[in-house]
């Protein structure tokens, strides 16, 4: 037979075996996984793309808009010259220019089944193509990025951070474009964009901010 404890023991009991222990109680499953995992680099950057588009890149793109034929007119001169007079850059005499420019030409080679897409555009009459006009998604080079007065690389972690802004804007850049859906060679592209200035801008690879083919 069970003998029966006393109450007073069974309380004394439970008090010391509640003086050694902590009781842990498990979360619910809800409030356990309610901290949200640190977002990637990339998913950093392409928020600071999107919320900075158009309040400050597009600002910058049409305050700096130089038509394509008048700013080679100015590069005759010298690029630090047309630089200065409307040009972009990073600080730093080391860096290159970019610019920010208008212009249109009919549309000499057209490669759109790759994820690198692009418009060759002739926009000086000699038949040739003289522009790239990058579609994407894949885009290539930093000129957006480069280009925009606001952005300074010690805002930022690291050169790898700096790297995925640029295609972050890259993206946006993509993301705004209205893209021909057949084969638009013949036709006339009207363009507004950005590029990063190598040698004497004879030929130039555009980052499109907007675009419009037809004509």
């Amino acid at each position: 037979m069970l003998r029966q404890v006393s109450r007073p023991i069974l309380a004394a009991i439970v008090v010391f075996s509640l003086s050694g222990f902590t009781i842990v109680w498990d979360k619910p499953a809800s409030e356990a996984g309610s901290k949200a995992a640190p977002q990637t680099d990339e998913a950093r950057m392409a928020a600071y793309a999107d919320a900075n588009w158009q309040d400050k890149v597009v600002p910058v793109i049409e305050a700096h808009l130089v038509p394509l034929a008048k700013l080679r007119g100015e590069l005759a001169g010298g690029a630090d010259k047309a630089g200065a007079a409307y040009g972009l850059r990073p600080e730093g005499e080391a860096n290159p220019w970019n610019f920010a420019v208008s212009g249109e030409g009919k549309i000499v080679k057209a490669k759109l089944k790759s994820r690198a897409a692009k418009l060759e555009v002739d926009t000086d009459d000699d038949g040739k193509g003289d522009v790239t006009i990058q579609l994407g998604p894949v885009i290539r080079g930093t000129a957006l990025r480069d280009a925009m007065p606001f952005i300074d690389f010690t805002d930022f972690r690291d050169q790898i951070e700096f790297a995925k802004l640029a295609n972050a804007l890259n993206d946006v850049a993509h993301a705004h474009l209205s893209l021909p859906e057949s084969d638009p060679t013949g036709q006339t592209a009207r363009f507004e964009g950005v590029f990063t200035l190598r040698g004497d801008a004879g030929t130039i690879e555009l980052v499109p901010t907007k675009l419009s083919i037809g004509g």
